[in-house]
């Protein structure tokens, strides 16, 4: 059923202030390339979801990929650094460093980061990879409906169901076979930029 004009732009109005429009420049392959890392563990798809301690209320969903390479893709999201390589919305490089540092700068003392692992075959990792891969940039606000949107297109996950709502996602994921959840608090002030910066000025000390 269509969106309404007014319900959507009400929709999209609560949550542009977590989604935001990414206008930098897509990095060259040669960047890409070299930013490309292997996870020798096993194959997974974790959906990390960022929570508003005093609502409940969802304010960003992402997706690590764990297949051939490990991606983390950030639909309309706000981690972005000279060193973060990203084209479209996939950073590539997602290393354990990588995503310590993205889950630490989305925990502050307004939000917490709730993490869920889901064991996937080489399969149905590399299939998420490529619909990653080839999405493109997300429009702001479409971070939840993005990743569903992947998801279900994966096999033996047809059944996840659209949503334009982060923790409504989140609680079909809570619903999987095998998924290990944790969730992850800091008590930081700031917003996501800050906090990059942050973690940019602590490596030149």
């Amino acid at each position: 059923m269509p969106v309404p004009r007014i319900v959507f732009g009400l929709l999209a109005a609560v949550l542009l202030a977590a989604c935001s429009v990414d206008q930098s420049p897509d990095a060259p392959d040669n960047r890409v390339a070299a930013a490309a890392f292997r996870d020798t563990g096993p194959k997974t798809l974790t959906i990390m979801t960022m929570v508003n301690n005093r609502t409940g209320s969802g304010g960003h969903t992402s997706m690590l990929i764990k297949g051939s390479q490990s991606v983390l893709f950030d639909p309309a999201g706000s981690f972005r650094a000279p060193s973060v390589v990203e084209r479209g919305d996939v950073i590539f490089g997602a290393s354990p460093g990588l995503v310590r540092a993205y889950k630490s700068s989305h925990a502050r003392a307004s939000h917490h980061v709730v993490t869920q692992e889901i064991p996937v075959t080489d399969a149905q990792a590399e299939q998420a990879l490529q619909l990653a891969v080839n999405y493109g940039a997300v429009p702001g606000a479409f971070c939840a409906n993005a990743t569903t949107d992947i998801l279900r297109q994966v096999q033996g996950f047809s059944s996840v169901n659209r949503t334009y709502y982060p923790v409504k996602f989140m609680e079909q994921v809570a619903t999987f076979p095998g998924v290990r959840t944790s969730r992850l608090y800091e008590n930081d002030a700031g917003d996501v930029i800050d906090a990059v910066r942050a973690a940019e000025l602590a490596t030149l000390e």
